[in-house]
């Protein structure tokens, strides 16, 4: 059974979750990305708790009312604390100093990359939904005969002042139409915009873009157990930036491809995801 709760971290954000599981189990700690919500994991979190693990999804900073530092002033979104928040979040879940497996997706996936690289030694296993090694990204975006730069086109967009609320004119259309116009089903839809449908959450979650302009994070070798899922109707991310993630992996590496599965993967292939999530939480314990 899934419940929703506060966790609050050192740092005296109140961040909202949904956790399912046994306390004690081994925790999997699970970051959504952008434009979506804790809600991602719904079809995981049970599944999760069925094999006895501890899942924790929750809504990152900003996303949460309770963990919503004001997104005018840009240091409150910087990359370490959003790497600190995810560290901060398992302590207040009860593992304080207890190695975890982390998972996350698009925004999460880059969070979660740069967790492995700051606390491997934190890490049981890593795996990332989408979202390439960043250093990968970034060489696919330069590739001037490569098409990365015109899939990422919607970046340079959410760095303008208007676009938050460009986002949420005529009830949302141009988040239901563009960002989610990728097979995401229409209820998985109103979770999410339950969540950041609003001028506040909306303005937070794109302080994550521009405090950290062009995603090119100071990421080295993961040295973590990595699985890392990619759809290959993913519109976003590319084959180039998605293949080379396993050059920046020194540990054991898994690359799983979901035919005509595109990038918001738990919302489109949840099953299969769940299924190869398990797979690879077996194959390295806690």
């Amino acid at each position: 059974m899934i419940g929703t709760t506060g966790i609050r971290t050192r740092s005296g954000l109140n961040f909202t979750a949904d956790v399912a599981g046994p306390t004690g189990g081994p925790l999997v700690l699970l970051l959504h990305g952008f434009p979506e919500s804790r809600h991602s994991w719904r079809e995981a979190l049970p599944a999760l708790a069925g094999a006895g693990y501890r899942a924790v999804a929750p809504d990152q900073r900003g996303y949460s009312p309770g963990a919503r530092p004001d997104p005018a002033d840009l240091s409150n979104y910087v990359f370490e604390k959003l790497i600190a928040d995810a560290a901060e979040v398992a302590a207040a879940a009860g593992y304080d100093g207890k190695r975890f497996h982390l998972v996350g997706h698009d925004w999460g996936g880059q969070v979660s990359w740069g967790v492995a690289d700051r606390y491997p030694e934190r890490l049981a296993s890593l795996t990332i939904l989408s979202r390439p090694h960043p250093k990968s990204f970034h060489r696919a975006l330069l590739k001037e005969d490569g098409d990365q730069k015109h899939r990422s086109r919607h970046h340079r967009a959410f760095l303008e002042p208007e676009t938050g609320k460009l986002l949420l004119a005529d009830n949302a259309k141009r988040l239901r139409d563009g960002l989610f116009g990728q097979g995401v089903p229409a209820a998985a839809l109103e979770e999410h915009l339950s969540v950041l449908g609003n001028p506040a959450a909306i303005e937070a979650a794109l302080a994550w873009y521009r405090a950290n302009k062009g995603l090119a994070a100071d990421i080295g070798t993961i040295r973590v157990p990595t699985l890392y899922i990619w759809g290959d109707a993913d519109a976003t991310v590319g084959p180039d930036a998605a293949h080379g993630t396993r050059e920046f992996v020194g540990a054991a590496f898994a690359m799983e491809i979901l035919p005509g599965v595109g990038h918001f993967v738990m919302d489109q292939a949840p099953d299969r995801a769940t299924e190869l999530l398990l797979a690879h939480l077996k194959r390295h314990p806690v």
